[in-house]
């Protein structure tokens, strides 16, 4: 089971193409396509980083190789800039065809510069964005210019790194002069133009995926408040994947589980989000505590594990039969504390809302709505 779904389709020319979805934990609000850099494939970390960034904010996305290259078919050499629009078109006609047209176009490189290309051929587009978009270089003369860009009447997103020595970032200045509001740039200080840096490819996947939220539609299975109320949660998930949207007041995250167990690894799983709430609570209550008390407690770490051992194994547990679950809670308390008042707070840690709730009998009640 995983979210990350195979998608085949025909290139301009005929040749299969291999793609892959990312699928978002919920029907999709809106789909986007990702068209990777010269000479790269749909698995570079851009590509990858982009696509599952914007499966987050429920956005289904379509990342391919083109002609040529990694699992597509095809001769890579020869291939030129206005093959590398015509499939990006394609991609969007085989999306229209099997799910909805992408929304949003997202390109690297020489596929960003494609992406604005293909753009005017794919009505339903309402967004392009850019990353380290070549626009002066001699493939792109003659198939798109400064007019083309001009008439697009899409809103557009330039990412480009000043330090960026393959594509001068001259090119992304002559493509955010000649485009049309609503555009905006954000500068990649310090990125290579192939973001290697993991860093560089989350800050632009987090980004991208902030920006295209004001441009596409919201459609919520449910209407939820705008605020939901404190202590009330709403989980939801597709049955074709472990990923699944949170949503706890007006805050949304995700719960997933590790590639080894199935997922793809896009946010803690269950237990994890359990020892989470445990250890954000104690570090809370020890905050709340040192400060009412004036003690010099600057800064608190709480780590934590969850196991399951034999109960024949455990010394102080009150049962010898079955698994017992475990969890180790270790502080780090940082303060010029004395030595009296690191064991006073190690027994408040104790006393903490959810500490208390795990240690007392649960009752959980389920019904159908």
């Amino acid at each position: 089971m995983a979210e990350i779904e195979r998608f085949e389709f025909s290139g301009a020319a005929g040749q299969t193409l291999a793609g892959q979805i990312h699928m978002p934990a919920v029907t999709p609000v809106a789909w986007a396509l990702f068209a990777h850099c010269f000479s790269c494939s749909k698995e570079s970390r851009a590509a990858r980083y982009v696509s599952a960034a914007l499966a987050e904010q429920g956005i289904a996305t379509l990342r391919f190789d083109f002609t040529g290259l990694g699992e597509s078919e095809g001769a890579f050499e020869g291939t030129t800039f206005a093959r590398d629009v015509e499939d990006i078109v394609a991609a969007a006609d085989a999306l229209r065809e099997r799910y909805r047209a992408p929304a949003l176009l997202v390109g690297h490189s020489r596929g960003g510069t494609a992406s604005l290309a293909a753009a005017s051929h794919i009505p339903e587009a309402v967004g392009v964005a850019t990353i380290g978009a070549p626009f002066r270089s001699s493939e792109v003369a003659g198939a798109l210019d400064t007019d083309a860009i001009g008439r697009l009447k899409k809103a557009l997103l330039i990412f480009h790194s000043p330090q960026d020595d393959v594509v001068a970032i001259e090119d992304a200045r002559e493509i955010f002069v000649a485009a049309r509001h609503p555009k905006s740039f954000v500068s990649l200080d310090g990125a290579d133009h192939l973001l290697g840096r993991r860093s560089d490819a989350r800050y632009v996947a987090n980004v991208l995926a902030a920006w295209a939220t004001r441009y596409l539609p919201e459609e919520p299975e449910e209407e939820l408040p705008e605020d939901m109320p404190e202590g009330e949660v709403v989980v939801e998930g597709k049955t074709t994947s472990f990923l699944q949207r949170i949503r706890a007041r007006n805050r949304t995250f995700t719960a997933d589980e590790p590639l080894e167990k199935g997922g793809a690894n896009l946010g803690p799983n269950p237990y994890e989000l359990l020892l989470a709430g445990l250890g954000a609570c104690t570090s809370m209550t020890l905050k709340l505590y040192a400060g009412r008390k004036e003690w010099p407690l600057d800064a608190v770490r709480v780590t934590l594990r969850h196991d399951r051992i034999h109960a024949d194994d455990c010394e102080d547990c009150e049962t010898d039969k079955g698994m017992i679950d475990i969890i180790d809670k270790k502080l780090e308390l940082e303060g010029d504390l004395s030595e009296e008042q690191r064991e006073r707070l190690l027994a408040i840690s104790a006393r903490c809302p959810v500490h208390r709730t795990l240690l007392n009998e649960i009752k959980i009640r389920s019904e159908l709505v």
